[in-house]
């Protein structure tokens, strides 16, 4: 096996495992799973929404769509 080769391997394992770990959280996640999705505490995710990620809010209960974070931080990336 080639290194060429064992490199495309790697890359395909994690890009595998990365889809099953975005498809086990829900379109719509409370706050803390939002969190935990991209990685962050739960404060530095309230400070995302202080520069604007858009949250819904329902009668106190709080929902933030996977999609609006994913573009969110497409937007914020450098």
């Amino acid at each position: 096996m080639t290194m060429t080769s064992t490199l495309e391997n790697q890359i395909k394992e994690f890009i595998v495992s990365t889809q099953q770990n975005a498809s086990s959280y829900n379109e719509w996640m409370s706050i803390s799973e939002a969190a935990k999705y991209v990685g962050v505490s739960y404060n530095t995710f309230v400070k995302f929404r202080n520069m604007g990620l858009k949250i819904c809010e329902i009668d106190g209960i709080k929902r933030v769509s996977r999609k609006e974070i994913d573009t969110f931080l497409d937007t914020h990336s450098s």
